[in-house]
């Protein structure tokens, strides 16, 4: 499995639509995590002032029809998933929870 962070308000997309966030139009790609460890980081590092909640999507690589490529960035290697995301590859929804300074505190279920 891989993760993404996504804002509350972006998900989920249109009935019938895949999920296209910003990146995908940028830079080509969605940008995720290999793990919870890699989630709670990229959190800390750019998703700081983010308003509102933030949810992480858990991804099954297996139900893409888009290309996943482990790339590294900042120091480690990240999947990069090449082309839009269908709403039936995520397979679980959970919310990463912060304090009131916005650092991570870890991920559980939303509410």
């Amino acid at each position: 499995m891989i993760f993404h962070l996504v804002p509350a308000a972006e998900w989920p997309p249109a009935p019938g639509a895949a999920y296209r966030p910003g990146s995908l139009a940028a830079e080509g790609f969605v940008h995720c995590s290999g793990d919870h460890a890699a989630v709670l980081a990229v959190a800390a590092a750019r998703y700081r002032d983010a308003p509102g909640p933030l949810l992480v999507l858990t991804i099954d690589p297996g139900r893409l029809a888009a290309e996943v490529r482990w790339e590294d960035a900042d120091g480690r290697s990240h999947p990069h998933v090449y082309g839009e995301v269908p709403a039936d590859a995520v397979v679980d929804v959970a919310e990463l929870r912060r304090d009131a300074d916005g650092r991570p505190l870890g991920i559980g279920r939303p509410g």
